[in-house]
């Protein structure tokens, strides 16, 4: 096995480090030039057609990405009932968006799963089939937008649309890559780290890049009409995709901050800073504080029926 250039630990802090440096500048500069008392007025002015239009997308996307974990359902054959299976994942997911992945996406599942009755070995397998589905949905999008359509970039900016339409070509070889070893390899069960991946099928596999690509458009569809579709559809897939990657890399809660100066910063040439910010806070709170809120009412009631069948448990 050949081993690892030894330099490579800090070439890829650097380069982290350098693109969070990116973002905080963007913040800050974009920050300063923002007239805030503006994008209050636009949101009180806001249409309300656009909102429920956007709070119709938010349930749909919600519902499509609780099923998810339907897919490790299938994979684990566990006994878990569908409504159940996606109550956990839909929890997981609001205190995923609001917390990060380490809380929302691992802590609650475990918790949840593991009170459910399930064995850490499968929830293993159900977390890590759900995350691969989101993310494999997220290359194969990100590979035919930014390879076919590229948004176009700031020119102080450390990539060039050309080098964004190689990195579309490589998503989709990657993409390409996974479906030809789930669909061609002999050796379905497969040891990392010590633990044992049984590969998804081709058809399971093509399911979750449907479902996971399916999400991000929804997601995507939400800012485009909060935007009042004064922006191509299109563009707003592909900066939604950069400020997604940008808020994984910079490990902010929630993206906050990163996803209004990503936009602020390739989109407000197509309109005013302030309604482009408007229509980006109305996102937050439809999409992100809304779920979390019915994710702590359901939480809650979650872990009292919890306790009340280990109570029944101890004392038939």
């Amino acid at each position: 096995m050949p081993k690892k250039w030894r330099g490579w630990p800090w070439l890829k802090r650097g380069a982290t480090a350098a693109f969070f440096l990116l973002i905080a500048t963007l913040l800050v500069s974009q920050a300063r030039n923002i007239e805030w008392s503006q994008v209050l007025t636009a949101l009180e002015d806001y249409p309300l057609t656009a909102a429920w239009g956007a709070v119709v997308l938010a349930a749909a996307s919600f519902t499509l990405y609780s099923t998810f974990d339907l897919l490790g359902r299938h994979y684990t054959r566990h006994a878990l009932r569908s409504p159940t299976v996606m109550a956990v994942t839909f929890v997981s997911y609001a205190f995923n968006l609001n917390l990060g992945s380490l809380v929302g996406g691992v802590a609650f599942r475990y918790r949840l799963y593991s009170r459910l009755g399930l064995r850490n070995g499968a929830i293993t397998r159900i977390m890590s089939l759900s995350m691969l589905t989101n993310w494999m949905g997220y290359l194969l999008l990100a590979g035919l937008v930014f390879a076919l359509q590229p948004p176009t970039l700031p020119p102080d900016w450390p990539m060039t649309t050309t080098s964004l339409r190689l990195i579309g070509a490589v998503l989709l070889v990657v993409v390409a890559a996974y479906l030809g070893i789930c669909a061609l390899s002999r050796q379905r069960m497969l040891r990392l780290r010590g633990h044992e991946v049984l590969l998804p099928s081709a058809r399971l596999a093509a399911l979750q890049l449907l479902m996971g690509a399916g999400n991000w458009l929804i997601m995507s569809g939400i800012i485009f009409i909060l935007l009042q579709h004064r922006i191509e559809f299109s563009a707003v897939v592909s900066v939604l995709l950069l400020a997604a990657i940008a808020g994984v890399i910079t490990h902010v809660p929630a993206g906050l901050g990163v996803l209004e100066a990503v936009f602020v910063a390739l989109l407000s040439h197509e309109m005013p800073q302030y309604e482009l910010l408007a229509a980006l806070v109305a996102y937050r709170v439809i999409y992100y504080l809304v779920p979390l809120a019915v994710a702590v009412v359901a939480y809650l009631a979650m872990e009292a029926h919890a306790k009340k069948l280990g109570q029944a448990r101890k004392n038939p």
